[in-house]
């Protein structure tokens, strides 16, 4: 008690800190058993970074990926009589299912189905030999699953291996979808943590040093691989269970994505514009890509696999996902400021903090968000070995034997491709990606900025219907906001400072009316992110922003793209709507604007605000139809007798 009063409760030896991930891969691709050992050791000694609470024996999840141990799966089916294609010739799932066993069988029937419906041949299912004499702790071995591991083969219609894969991702997911829809009383416990003819994943609600204990075919001498990647979770945002263990089926990731509500609603908005040359008419049988209660790296490995599987290498759709500070880099190469300035009105960034390790089973390699606030730090040794991880000594190897020591800054990344047999750096790979299309050409055919448009004429505005007390009673403004947050800004060009804290009544539990906007809170992250701001940190943000129709996100060699319109901020002045309102003769025809009024009768009452949204969607489904591609959402013809919908934000056009 005498300690705590005089140093307080905080114990150096009881500190955590974000998840621990790392690999270890040989550079020529040399496979063995060695290399699944020593991931497994790195995992070990990454344990501290892995979430334990009261019951020792539970952690949030741990896990491996490796590459397909061909020799240990072909002895082991050839047991049952099964005999395997050559490799690369067949895929291996692995599978969660749920131990009642009416459940299992329906999940594993309708899984069969799916295999069968894509053309592709069943060849048997073998039972993933896991020890269960092990301590485990009772709530974890509550929900442990049956694992399965499901091989198919290639049907007649697949001649590469590429083409397997996409056909694998088209079967777990059409056959996830099915089994949802069954809304079996056990359902939710079936998971397919990999299915794929190149990578097998071996995780679970399982602590560091259990996942090589657990699963005995990662002690069989058989299990050889060139790759190795683990990783120890430690839960931020939702509860641990058995799926949300990491690696995924492309990624391990250390940190948090703090964007991934938008980028989860902006990947579900472009389900119905996508298109793919490459996946064709299964593109629609993947939707949905993501789901709304998946934790934030499944929904990153989601978009990512999407991307590899249309085509994309996966260095390139990693730059495309978390792109290196390009816009106020005066510096850098302009062909690759041409190749993020092309992808940025494809897709938006999905930022961190995040040190992300991705792999396809022929490449792997890592990358640090823009702001690189999560370490990753990586040796080579002398006999082409590769070790990274979250911090240094992951895997303790001689001095001598270290050829370079170095870690990952700040929007870099490095890549392994395993089939040429190098390591590829960050100034070389994305070089190399830069200059494989005219990405700065393309960019001046498809951008306008609305700066370069040519001014409209304004003329004086209309004199309002209501008072402007009034008016500024409908928006719900108050003094207060206008003598401490809006005159500074106005007359200086600076926002209030405060804490994170707001002392404020919630909008919901105040006695006074509230806009709109103030029932929403703005999300952030929960693992010490420090506050930025466009101003100081100009190097790492970006106020640009594209009105108008996105691109085809699939669409790789540029088919047929749309017009950007291109605005250096988001607040757009009289001027600026005076210019896109008159778009459509200062563009010649390129885009073409209609305003949608939100306001709606008094007389209405209560139910208008509903009956007016229905009307606003009809106006626009007819607008858009019509040719119109930028649509102008409007409150001015606010007056007595002409109610506005509660507006989300503060500007009125």
């Amino acid at each position: 008690m005498q300690q705590a009063f005089t140093e307080g409760l905080y114990q150096s030896n009881q500190e955590h800190d974000a998840c621990g991930v790392g690999f270890v891969a040989h550079i020529k691709g040399q496979k063995s058993h060695e290399i699944v050992s020593q991931a497994l050791r790195i995992l070990e000694n990454l344990d501290h970074r892995g979430a334990v609470g009261a019951d020792k024996l539970m952690g949030d999840g741990a896990g491996i990926l490796i590459q397909l141990p061909d020799a240990l799966y072909r002895e082991c089916m050839a047991q049952q009589g099964i005999v395997l294609p050559p490799p690369g010739e067949y895929g291996v799932g692995m599978v969660f299912l749920p131990k009642e066993s009416a459940s299992r069988l329906a999940c594993e029937q309708e899984l069969e189905r799916a295999i069968r419906a894509e053309g592709q041949v069943l060849l048997g299912w073998r039972d993933v030999p896991v020890n269960l004499d092990m301590p485990m702790s009772p709530t974890v071995r509550a929900k442990e699953p049956v694992i399965r591991q499901v091989f198919i083969g290639r049907g007649n219609d697949v001649i590469v291996q590429d083409a397997l894969e996409r056909k694998l991702f088209v079967i777990r997911k059409t056959a996830s979808a099915a089994i949802s829809h069954l809304n079996l009383k056990h359902g939710k416990e079936y998971y397919v943590p990999s299915m794929s003819s190149r990578t097998v994943i071996y995780k679970g609600l399982l602590l560091a040093d259990q996942v090589g204990t657990y699963y005995t075919d990662l002690q069989d001498p058989r299990c050889v691989s060139a790759l190795g990647l683990v990783h120890q979770r430690f839960s931020t945002n939702t509860f641990p269970e058995w799926p949300l263990a990491h690696p995924y089926r492309y990624v391990a990731h250390n940190g948090e994505i703090n964007t991934v509500k938008g980028n989860y609603n902006w990947m579900k908005a472009r389900e119905g514009v996508m298109s793919s040359a490459v996946l064709g008419d299964d593109l629609k049988k993947l939707y949905p890509i993501s789901f709304a209660d998946q934790s934030d790296t499944a929904t990153f490995d989601n978009c990512l696999e999407l991307l590899t599987m249309a085509g994309y290498p996966i260095s390139h759709a990693m730059m495309m996902m978390i792109p290196e500070p390009w816009e106020n880099h005066s510096s850098m190469d302009p062909r690759r400021r041409a190749f993020y300035e092309y992808h940025a009105a494809m897709l938006e960034p999905w930022d961190g903090p995040a040190s992300i390790v991705f792999t396809d089973g022929r490449q792997i390699g890592a990358t640090l968000d823009r702001n690189g606030l999560r370490p990753s730090r990586y040796c080579i040794t002398d006999d082409d070995m590769v070790i990274m991880g979250s911090e240094s000594g992951v895997l303790p190897v001689p001095e001598s034997k270290i050829v370079r020591k170095w870690r990952l800054q700040p929007g870099k990344m490095f890549l392994i491709d395993l089939e040429q047999g190098r390591m590829i750096n960050d100034e070389e790979l994305k070089s190399g990606l830069a200059h494989q299309k005219p990405y700065k050409q393309w960019i001046e055919n498809l951008r306008i900025r609305l700066d370069d448009v040519e001014e409209h004429p304004v003329g004086s505005p209309e004199a309002a219907s209501v008072s402007l007390l009034d008016r500024q009673q409908a928006f719900g403004y108050t003094q207060e906001d206008f003598k401490f947050l809006m005159a500074p800004m106005a007359a200086h060009g600076e926002e209030a400072i405060g804490s994170m804290g707001n002392d404020s009544p919630l909008a919901v539990l105040s006695n006074k009316n509230k806009a709109l906007y103030n029932y929403f809170k703005q999300l952030f992250a929960q693992v010490t992110n420090p506050p930025i701001d466009p101003i100081r940190e100009a190097i790492v943000m970006s106020l640009v922003s594209f009105i108008g129709p996105k691109p085809n996100l699939l669409d790789i060699n540029q088919v047929n793209p749309p017009m950007r319109l291109e605005v250096s901020q988001p607040v757009l002045d009289f001027q600026d709507m005076a210019k896109l309102r008159h778009i459509e003769t200062m563009t010649h025809g390129k885009f073409k604007s209609a305003t949608l009024d939100i306001t709606y009768p008094l007389s209405w009452g209560q139910e208008g605000v509903e009956a007016k949204l229905a009307s606003l969607c009809a106006q626009a489904v007819d607008q858009i139809r019509s040719g119109h591609n930028i649509l102008i959402i409007s409150d001015r013809a606010l007056s007595a007798t002409q109610v506005a919908i509660p507006e989300i934000g503060r500007a009125h056009v």
